[in-house]
């Protein structure tokens, strides 16, 4: 378990006068890049498929460019052109990063390739999970606030997003106990909904089923209005403090609903959680229950479709206040680490590129807690 006080001590105290006097004043930016790099240590998720192994030419030094899309988070850069240029103009954050000179700096293509190779070893989301675990092995979770916010891609939709499974088909006309049987198949998968099946399913199994491919999809705001965007959606929980414990991303077409139980499975894995705070999106028997069966404390806003709203008890209101702490979580990602802008394309890669800016925000807000 990573010591947080202490280790923000030693920075205050010995790290950033060091660096101060090295290469002038730190502004806050600088400091909060130095802080996710010193809690994540970057040089753990290096693992021998992202080092170079005496064959053929040797890789760049993954590690650097780890630090590099970090900075990139924290700096809101925009495209991987701009992060370029940054580090080759300014010296401060090229030596922050690990390389002393202009001409070390990695090109667009090499930083591409790295990119995609993160996204494909899911090296973000480890080191969320790792994150999280270590700094609440011993701490509880008052309240895990979940909800999606839309990711716009630029990509087109996928036509088909859930394909079928083939089957080889049997020669010759089918008997009637064949036919029969294939009829009671298609009508029990018709019936059977994605909730009745998630409570009974690991994680891994619960979001091979969600629905990963660019869509169209729609949302409805405060006001009543509903907008619609071509893209994903991000799933988060935050908890109290605003520390992201899971992030999942889905089609843009996703119910939220269909989320929830993942999301649940995942933040309880990493944290210990008193009480689940969801808007009305998430009003379903199947999510109370599952977050019962966990020992939460279940808080979502009642839905008006099945005739009149029931309300919360006055102390339930009080509670479930705590839920906006998602709502800032979604506007500080989009308005300050990147997710306004994502330039990649495929599930894996724009997952890759939001979880360097959830990361970031975990970081931040873990130190907030302490100042």
């Amino acid at each position: 378990m990573t010591n947080l006080p202490k280790l923000y001590f030693t920075m205050e105290t010995y790290l950033f006068p060091m660096l101060e006097e090295e290469i002038g004043e730190l502004s806050d930016k600088m400091r909060e890049f130095l802080r996710i790099v010193e809690v994540v240590r970057p040089s753990r998720f290096i693992g021998s498929t992202l080092r170079w192994c005496g064959f053929g030419r040797p890789m760049k030094d993954r590690e650097k460019m780890l630090r590099a899309f970090f900075l990139k988070a924290v700096y809101d850069l925009s495209t991987t052109k701009g992060l370029i240029e940054n580090l080759r103009t300014n010296p401060n954050l090229r030596r922050l990063c690990g390389w002393e000179y202009c001409g070390e700096v990695p090109s667009e293509a090499t930083f591409s390739r790295a990119f995609k190779v993160f996204a494909v070893e899911k090296v973000p989301d480890a080191i969320h999970a790792m994150l999280v675990k270590e700094n609440y092995t011993e701490k509880f979770v008052g309240h895990a606030s979940h909800d999606s916010t839309a990711i716009p891609g630029r990509e087109k939709a996928c036509r088909k997003n859930t394909p079928k499974p083939k089957f080889k088909k049997k020669r010759g006309r089918k008997s009637k106990a064949e036919m029969a049987a294939m009829a009671e198949q298609e009508l029990v998968e018709t019936k059977t909904r994605r909730l009745e099946l998630q409570p009974n399913r690991p994680l891994a199994e619960n979001l091979s089923d969600l629905t990963q491919g660019c869509d169209w999809g729609g949302k409805r705001d405060s006001k009543g209005k509903t907008t619609f965007w071509c893209g994903y959606k991000l799933h988060l929980s935050i908890g109290d403090g605003g520390v992201p414990l899971a992030a999942i991303l889905s089609s843009a077409s996703l119910h939220d609903s269909q989320a929830a139980i993942p999301l649940m499975q995942m933040s309880s894995e990493r944290a210990t959680i008193l009480y689940d705070l969801a808007d009305s999106a998430y009003d379903a028997e199947e999510i109370k229950a599952f977050s019962e069966g966990l020992g939460h404390v279940p808080l979502i806003d009642p839905n008006q479709r099945r005739g009149e709203k029931t309300e919360f008890a006055p102390a339930q209101k009080v509670r479930y206040r705590e839920r906006t702490t998602v709502e800032r979580g979604n506007s500080d990602l989009k308005d300050n680490y990147g997710a306004r802008h994502v330039r990649v394309k495929g599930h894996w890669k724009v997952l890759c590129h939001l979880m360097f800016g959830v990361i970031a925000i975990a970081v931040k807000q873990l130190f907030n807690m302490l100042e």
